[in-house]
């Protein structure tokens, strides 16, 4: 069942939208050499409990997991993407993190994405962390009233075809409002002009991941984290939008975030 939200929920989502992008930001800042990645988990619990949020992953149990996730981060490191479990591990130079998050405040859930470079980066992992951006910003430029669904999934699926690089459908974006994970799902590959009507109201977290040469995944031992198949180094970006009469309003962007540019886009294609 798909929720429209008011103009007033959207507010208050956005309220929930801000501070997990103060959190993810502070993560960013804190990712280094020789950092823990319980180091940023038990900093991320700090400032959600300092805040009054209420973490939408702690006791997560979806059918997909192994038992009721006990952390309130999803931290990933190399070829692990998705629903990476924060454990003992001390960041090294050139390691691509991606931090996962979702927390809900008065009723209300917002949910993001990013991956960074930890010291010096690899232009082959720049590159791929700028495509999975692009791809982001794609669908939520198309996240009009009018349009449909399949073009959030075929903008996402062009960018990537673009870069070269294959795409799992296993696991996508989805709706979000009063739950982290509401209707519709919205996958990352997907044929424009087919599916649901995009109309005012409707609330979206978008999340175009890759890995660079494969769209297998494996499970950890852990039963949660997910990583490429071969190996190859991944990366994941994702928004909190919602549809509005006007523009698409992106609910957890970052204050010093700036959408990629169209001459940034051909200069990284080239590469």
């Amino acid at each position: 069942m798909i929720e429209l939200k008011t103009p007033a929920e959207i507010e208050r989502m956005h309220v929930a939208g801000r501070f997990v992008a103060e959190v993810l930001a502070e993560v960013g800042r804190l990712a280094d050499v020789g950092v823990n990645l319980l180091d940023l988990e038990h900093h991320a619990r700090g400032m959600i409990k300092d805040r009054g949020a209420e973490s939408c992953y702690w006791d997560y149990a979806p059918s997909f997991g192994k038992g009721p996730f006990r952390n309130v981060i999803c931290l990933s490191v190399n070829d692990a993407v998705l629903h990476g479990l924060p454990h003992d591990y001390t960041l090294r130079d050139g390691d691509v993190l991606t931090a996962d998050l979702a927390v809900g405040i008065d009723g209300w859930a917002a949910d993001s994405a990013r991956t960074v470079v930890v010291g010096n980066a690899a232009e082959e992992d720049l590159r791929i962390i700028r495509a999975t951006e692009e791809a982001l910003e794609a669908a939520i430029e198309v996240a009009r009233p009018g349009n449909r669904l399949g073009d959030l999934s075929a903008a996402i699926f062009a960018v990537a075809q673009e870069y070269g690089y294959p795409v799992n459908t296993e696991f996508g974006g989805h709706g979000i409002g009063r739950t982290m994970h509401e209707d519709p799902h919205v996958s990352n590959k997907g044929r424009a002009g087919r599916g649901l009507t995009l109309r005012p109201g409707l609330t979206l977290a978008l999340e175009p991941w890759l890995a660079r040469t494969t769209d297998r995944i494996v499970y950890d031992a852990d039963g949660w984290t997910i990583r490429s198949a071969d190996g190859s180094r991944t990366a994941h970006s994702e928004h909190t939008i919602a549809i509005t009469e006007d523009a698409p309003l992106v609910l957890t962007r970052r204050a010093a975030e700036r959408p990629p540019s169209a001459a940034q886009s051909t200069v990284e294609r080239a590469r």
